[in-house]
């Protein structure tokens, strides 16, 4: 079959890619920016890669006539703030688009609506399933609530508060019942209501056996980790306490915490499991989901994480827009060293960021982490997705990865912190001589300002960075 899929380059997307190729489709990825969108080369005969915007109608004539069916996993709450108009337009073009293909099926994730009273963020969602329902083709809505795995955005903000917090003065939200899924079980139903026509033109809800508080959640994951935490929940956190909360405990961006925070208001529980018999498919219960998850870490095999979204920023752009360094009128902090041992060196350049950290003055790292976060910036939580990997679109701390090609020796970064202009941090190793330029284009006055402020700590991180790159040991 010849499937089309859209949010390729997203959480559920990548993920659901490998297990299509391995089912014997051939899928024909949508991307905005295929300079982003990395395939591994075991499945590059069978993936095609399309430019669409969802937004702009004139790029949707690329999608191929003859197609079978196609996903629409496209979501994008944090992305602005007028969100729900813009979802609704991306799904009136594709429907539109579709009529004129042979597409029988429609395979939507969205989530769980079992409630009069539902929050902006699931209100939007009800209202794509909407659209795509008017559709010539059928359609086939799998609703999920929370979503438990490596790198998952649920997975990650439970882990930051349980790690970070020993003792958690928490929102009566946290009150809140909950149906959790691991994201393999959510793989399974996406591929297993493929083309079958017993889930045509319904809506089914999909969760695990469990049905848990938010605090529950919290404390099975503490139980999980082996750590003692105590949760006390007060009626007072108002919506915007609760959401500053999150922002600057968790890795989230201000936008999808207060998105997060008014879905999590609201009770999602699954009203039917009627296409778990359907598809001969038991999910399995949150705990076993955290340990699967748990795995992935341990063995550095994360396929996608949210952070990697443009969205995990609120930054909206295209990578070729960036790819080539400007010159002119920007500052440039460049320097070289000689290199005895490549592989070692492209070793440390491949593992920067994250826990590693950024192999010099650390701690002014994470100072400038948190005065981003305090700036309303995404910090140094996000960290970085694999430890020994690095793609193009991939997010590095307060970094997003423009180009990554270990075998061309060359890795470029764009800044995604706040900053009164536009930063630029690569490294080029060639010859046995590594170069590393810092370019920063200002923005007016204040630009200009900045750079001369920063400039004495440039000096010394800059330098101590390079040269410790450029050592022989691991250290």
């Amino acid at each position: 079959m010849k499937l089309l899929l859209t949010g390729a380059t997203g959480y559920i997307g990548k993920r659901l890619l490998p297990v299509l190729v391995d089912a014997g489709h051939k899928v024909v990825c949508c991307v905005r920016d295929r300079r982003r969108f990395s395939l591994p080369s075991s499945i590059r005969h069978q993936v095609s890669v399309i430019e669409i915007d969802l937004l702009d109608e004139a790029s949707l004539a690329a999608i191929p006539k003859d197609i079978d069916a196609a996903y629409y996993l496209v979501h994008s709450m944090s992305a602005s703030d007028d969100y729900q108009e813009l979802e609704k337009r991306s799904a009136i073009n594709f429907r539109n688009a579709l009529a004129t293909t042979r597409v029988q099926q429609v395979i939507y994730l969205s989530g769980i609506v079992n409630e009069s009273n539902l929050s902006k963020h699931l209100s939007s969602r009800k209202a794509v399933e909407n659209e795509l329902s008017e559709g010539s083709f059928s359609l086939t809505t799998l609703r999920a609530g929370i979503i438990i795995g490596s790198g998952s955005a649920s997975f990650e903000i439970i882990r930051d508060l349980v790690e970070k917090l020993p003792l958690m003065i928490t929102p009566k939200w946290l009150k809140t019942r909950c149906q959790p899924i691991g994201v393999s079980d959510v793989l399974s139903f996406l591929s297993k209501s493929l083309l079958n026509p017993k889930t045509y033109d319904q809506s089914f809800d999909i969760g695990g056996p469990d049905i848990l508080t938010y605090k529950q959640m919290l404390l099975g994951f503490a139980e999980k980790r082996g750590l003692k935490r105590v949760i006390w929940v007060i009626p007072v956190m108002s919506p915007r306490l609760s959401s500053y909360w999150l922002y600057f405990v968790t890795s989230t961006s201000y936008r999808l915490a207060v998105s997060l925070v008014n879905s999590m208001k609201v009770e999602v529980v699954c009203r039917n499991n009627d296409l778990n018999r359907l598809l001969g498919i038991e999910p399995v219960g949150y705990m076993e989901a955290l340990g699967k998850a748990f795995q992935r870490i341990e063995s550095n095999s994360i396929l996608s994480s949210w952070k990697d979204a443009y969205s995990s920023s609120g930054i909206r752009f295209n990578i070729s827009d960036f790819i080539e360094v400007p010159t002119f009128g920007c500052f440039v902090d460049k320097r070289e060293r000689q290199v005895d041992d490549v592989e070692m060196t492209l070793d440390k350049i491949w593992s920067i960021g994250g826990s590693t950290g950024w192999y010099y003055a650390n701690r002014l790292w994470k100072l400038r982490g948190f005065l981003d976060k305090m700036a309303g910036g995404v910090g140094l939580r996000r960290g970085r997705t694999n430890v020994n990997s690095i793609n193009t679109g991939d997010s590095v701390d307060f970094w997003r990865v423009l180009y990554a090609d270990r075998k061309e020796g060359r890795l470029l970064l764009f800044a995604e912190m706040k900053l009164p202009g536009e930063a630029w941090l690569e490294f080029k190793l060639k010859d046995k001589r590594l170069e590393q330029t810092a370019t920063f284009r200002p923005r007016g006055l204040w630009g200009r300002l900045y750079w001369y402020a920063v400039l004495p700590f440039h000096g010394l991180i800059f330098s101590g960075m390079i040269h410790t790159l450029a050592k022989t040991d691991k250290t």
